[in-house]
Order: C-alpha cells, then sequence, then structure tokens
C-alpha cells in the first residue's frame, strides 16, 4: 500500500467532518457544476473523496464514475449512494491513468480539491483531455494556497507544509496560484468558459474548461 493511500484511508473517517468549515465553498462549487450538466452526460468524479458530489449531482446526469485512490472512502462513498437510493453511480478505487478508463468516453470530467495533492498536475490535465469527448468539459475547484487567505488558515498551512515536508503527511500540498491554474489549463490543450474566484477563509478558484479541437 502507498504511502498517499494510507493516509487517505486513515483520513476517510472523519474527513467530512474537517470539510465543514468549507461548506459553502463546496456548495457553491456544486451550484456551478449544474450548470454545465445535461441529462445525458457521463461523467467521470476524479478523485471522488467520500462521494457527496457525485450523490448530489446523479440526478442531474446519465451516469457517474467515480474514482479514488482510497478504498476507505469508496466504502463511505458507496454507503452514501445506497442510502439515497441512488443507482446511476459507480464507485471504484483507482486512478486517473488506468487503463480501463478509455478515451473520449466521458462529456464531463471533474477534479474537486485536489489539484494542488497530486504529484503531476500536468499529466493528470493531459490524461483528462484525452479521456474527454470533443467538446467535453473539465470541471474542477482548488484551494490556491498562493492566493488570499485569513490569518488562521494561513498559520494552518504552514503547520501542514512543515508536516509535509517531515513526512507526516505523504501528499504534496502545494500553494498554487489561481494564475497557475490558468496556465495549467491553457498548457492542457483546454480553454477556460467559466470561472469564479470563491472565498471562505481561503481562495478557492471553480472553472470550467472546454476541450480544444486538435
Amino acid at each position: 500500500m502507498s504511502k498517499s493511500k494510507k493516509f487517505w484511508d486513515n483520513a476517510s473517517k472523519n474527513y467530512d467532518k474537517t470539510e465543514e468549515r468549507f461548506e459553502y465553498i463546496h456548495q457553491k462549487s456544486r451550484k456551478n457544476t449544474k450548470r454545465h450538466l445535461e441529462s445525458s452526460n457521463v461523467v467521470l468524479d476524479y478523485g471522488c473523496g467520500t462521494g457527496t458530489t457525485a450523490c448530489e449531482i446523479a440526478n442531474d446526469v446519465k451516469e457517474i464514475y467515480a474514482i479514488d485512490i482510497s478504498s476507505k472512502m469508496i466504502e463511505i462513498s458507496k454507503g452514501k449512494a445506497a442510502e439515497k437510493n441512488i443507482e446511476n453511480i459507480t464507485f471504484a478505487e483507482g486512478d486517473i491513468f488506468d487503463e480501463k478508463l478509455k478515451k473520449e468516453s466521458f462529456d464531463r470530467i471533474l477534479a474537486f480539491n485536489m489539484l494542488h495533492t497530486i504529484p503531476n498536475p500536468e499529466n493528470a490535465v493531459q490524461r483528462i483531455n484525452q479521456l474527454l469527448k470533443p467538446d467535453g468539459l473539465f470541471i474542477s475547484i482548488t484551494p490556491c494556497l498562493g492566493d488570499k487567505m485569513s490569518f488562521l488558515v494561513g498559520l494552518q498551512i504552514r503547520l501542514v507544509q512543515i508536516m509535509c515536508k517531515i513526512g507526516i503527511i505523504p501528499v504534496p500540498i502545494r500553494r498554487i496560484k489561481s494564475s497557475d491554474l490558468d496556465e495549467l489549463i491553457t498548457n492542457g490543450n483546454f480553454q477556460n468558459i467559466d470561472t469564479e474566484k470563491i472565498y471562505e477563509g481561503a481562495s478557492s478558484y471553480f472553472m470550467v474548461a472546454k476541450k480544444k479541437d486538435v
């Protein structure tokens, strides 16, 4: 088991509780997302966590395939879907680079609160482009820890970065800016069609980017 997978497995038990303080950002990003969904869409939720977003949008799309590297997160996700009698979500332990994910098979791909935590976001965005159908949309929300944040959040981020540096947290937590994300998207052969900076203690950047024609 990789260190990052073990970390997220351990974090799964309290994940929803730790995210409560950012509920405004989560609700706002889901509301924004729904504006870009259609009932015929097949959606990939990349890094689905405990499945909250997938369950929230299930009625707005045809089908969702939700993946996460943490088997414990997937267990919680399946439980949420079962409680709500949601049948159009397939939850699976996996990564964006899994070969079972076929090129040009998704209308929408979501990546919520995770681009700042993966080893190679450039490679991930290129892979997302491959998996999207022509004119498909990549929808993301990303904490911009290099932008505006409250003093308290700033202290918490410094502590997290120290823990990352000494290996207690085995995932990269980057202090990126919204401009960094714009560049990441442009270099990944996408065009931004909708963006919004959402703030509650820290800045998060909501983006909808359209796959460009080759």
